[in-house]
């Protein structure tokens, strides 16, 4: 029986007729490899010379060549480095916003102003201003185009008489807002009043803020000259409320609801308050904190049983109706 050949594993095989051994031979490294350190070398061919030294460096003295050498940075920190010129100081935007000054004018608010200004309605030192984002003096002369005068005069503001049980602004899920109130059937109308319309319910926002459980005048408005003289900062407008209340309250508490209470760690501006009879007071504010009144009475020992805003500026609520609400006439201003 012949031999199998057995097989090799990675072994070199002898060839038939007892040759020797195939060999293998390491193939060498690659010229520049990481273990050959030998310097790369140009073959110049016989016959062919060398290349010339230019005329320039062949004629300079060997001491020039050695100061010009020495002229020459050998580090990174001595070579020249361009500095960037400065900024300029006065490149900063100049002006202000043409739409921060319409409101603060009390043209109107900041966004009808932006709409304002994407339709060309606004004029600045007698320049239509079309682009969002114009910056013109303190000073400027700033006036509105008739169209947008026209706009102005079309919209509306709205005096509703909010029972309680209803929110003044965004509602939470279970609240009803007071703006469902302004339906048709709940006008009080007169002969020289507007006619309701459903446009008149777009973008009518709250001027101020009614509790859940406090009742009456509710200002909302479609005009933004409206909402900054009622709630804006610089707001200067009074608010007059009626607050039925039980516990006892002698001088001393009485003048600190006039002047001298803080909420959340800001004292409160001064108020006007007085009895009207053994449990009803009168308060008059310059400002609105969240349920500031009843917080105020907590702290000289009065609980608040019933609170009804009569007055806001120079418009009252008068005889309308709990429900019922009315345009604010022409010649009423706040």
């Amino acid at each position: 029986m012949a031999d199998t050949p057995r097989k090799t594993l990675g072994l070199p095989v002898k060839a038939a007729g007892g040759q020797s051994p195939v060999s293998f031979r390491r193939k060498p490294l690659r010229s520049g490899g990481p273990k050959d350190k030998r310097k790369s070398v140009v073959a110049i061919p016989a016959g062919e010379a060398k290349p010339a030294m230019p005329d320039s460096v062949r004629a300079m003295p060997a001491k020039s060549l050695v100061e010009r050498a020495a002229k020459r940075p050998t580090t990174v920190s001595e070579m020249p480095v361009e500095t960037p010129p400065l900024a300029d100081a006065t490149s900063a935007p100049a002006g202000i916003r043409v739409s921060r000054l319409m409101s603060e004018r009390g043209l109107c608010s900041r966004r009808e102003a932006d709409e304002y200004i994407v339709r060309g309605w606004v004029y600045v030192d007698g320049q239509r201003v079309s682009e969002l984002g114009t910056r013109a003096a303190p000073s400027a002369k700033i006036t509105l185009d008739k169209a947008a005068q026209a706009t102005q005069q079309r919209q509306m503001t709205i005096l509703l008489h909010k029972p309680v049980g209803y929110v003044s602004g965004q509602p939470e899920p279970g609240f009803k807002p007071a703006a469902q109130l302004i339906l048709p059937e709940n006008q009080q109308r007169s002969a020289d009043t507007p006619i309701f319309h459903p446009s008149h319910l777009k973008g009518l926002a709250p001027a101020g803020r009614l509790d859940i459980d406090s009742t009456g005048l509710l200002v909302l408005t479609q005009d933004g000259r409206v909402a900054r003289q009622l709630i804006g900062e610089s707001s200067t407008i009074d608010k007059e409320y009626l607050v039925r209340v039980t516990g006892r309250l002698d001088e001393k508490g009485l003048a600190l609801l006039n002047h001298g209470l803080s909420l959340d760690g800001k004292p409160l501006k001064p108020a006007k308050v007085e009895w009207l009879n053994a449990d009803q007071l009168r308060f008059i504010l310059n400002e609105g904190r969240k349920r500031q009144i009843r917080r105020m009475c907590e702290l000289v020992g009065l609980k608040v049983i019933g609170l009804k805003r009569v007055r806001m500026g120079r418009v009252r609520l008068g005889d309308l109706p709990q429900g019922r609400w009315r345009y604010l006439r022409e010649d009423e201003v706040f």
